[in-house]
């Protein structure tokens, strides 16, 4: 392979590829200046507050959106002047169940592939059902499913005509772990295929199956990369306190918040993660407080809620 060649693929490998893209609703930036490139078959995690720009950011990047300022490219279209072809590849998967509650599983599929042009729709619903698992509910009606099997068919039905990116936003909210989790497995499975997922999600665990997150904040781009990258370029220490039975872990939440050096108090279960930038002011701030025969302190590796939690607190929200 020749130094072009290489340069071809490596281009044929960004799904997406976008630059300074703004975005405003009555006067307000929802999204302000942001560029990221997504790879071919990337599960990619967009976190962040309610109503800080995820959804948005996701709508303009496959051009189901446009932006106010900035260009870019989706599966090598023009997210402003191509978004008709970039829609015939992506299948959307919302938060809520779209498909028609008095069909049963198998003639929503049908409907789904005769809506979408596919040869034997019959057969493509088949297929689906055998893949997901479905097998053995053909002629459930679609009402009647449980939240997780509802998931399950709603994957089905937006995968159906093969699409080259996919689109889930918050798409477990709401179901059990169980069915989050094979949910994830059979995502990870499409993405091994070359599937791009770009997916927003509230859960931490979610977040860590993602090949790569970036986390949004009331329309700034905060941090992007992967896992590993997104904690280590945090740049926190934190410890872990806890007493007997949680007891005064409260009051000790309220001291703690605000001393210099400490950027972080959250609460997990009967103990508390104290985290800082700076790990010699930390120590300072925490070190009256290690005297205490009653407190058991433990250094700890920072978690990625610890990440977002320090990140929630210093973004500025831009609806106040």
């Amino acid at each position: 392979m020749n130094a072009q060649d290489g340069a071809q693929n490596g281009a044929q490998d960004i799904v997406i590829d976008v630059h300074h893209l703004t975005k405003k609703f009555d006067g307000k930036a929802v999204v302000r200046d942001l560029s990221m490139q997504v790879k071919r078959g990337t599960i990619y995690g967009f976190l962040g507050p309610n109503g800080s720009g995820k959804t948005t950011t996701i709508r303009m990047l496959c051009g189901l959106l446009t932006p106010d300022e900035g260009e870019g490219t989706c599966l090598g279209y023009d997210i402003r002047t191509e978004t008709d072809k970039i829609k015939r590849q992506v299948g959307y998967m919302t938060q809520r169940f779209s498909l028609y509650q008095d069909l049963s599983v198998r003639e929503n599929l049908e409907f789904i592939a005769r809506i979408y042009g596919i040869a034997n729709p019959a057969a493509a619903a088949r297929a689906a059902i055998e893949r997901l698992g479905l097998s053995g509910r053909e002629e459930q009606i679609a009402g009647e499913l449980s939240g997780g099997w509802k998931q399950r068919l709603a994957l089905g039905a937006c995968t159906l005509p093969s699409p080259q990116l996919l689109l889930l936003d918050e798409p477990t909210a709401g179901v059990d772990p169980k069915a989050r989790r094979e949910f994830w497995n059979e995502i990870h499975a499409l993405a091994a295929d070359g599937l791009t997922v770009l997916v927003s999600t509230h859960y931490m665990d979610e977040a860590e199956r993602c090949h790569e997150i970036a986390y949004i904040a009331y329309g700034d781009l905060l941090v992007h990369g992967s896992v590993e990258h997104v904690i280590a370029s945090a740049h926190l220490s934190t410890y872990v306190v806890s007493t007997a039975e949680g007891a005064g872990l409260s009051r000790l939440s309220d001291e703690l918040a605000g001393k210099p050096g400490v950027d972080m108090v959250a609460p997990f279960g009967t103990s508390l993660h104290v985290s800082g930038r700076d790990a010699a002011a930390l120590e300072a701030a925490i070190a009256p407080y290690r005297q205490r025969k009653d407190l058991d302190w433990k250094r700890s590796e920072p978690s990625l809620e610890d990440v977002f939690i320090d990140l929630m607190g210093k973004a500025r929200d831009n609806f106040q």
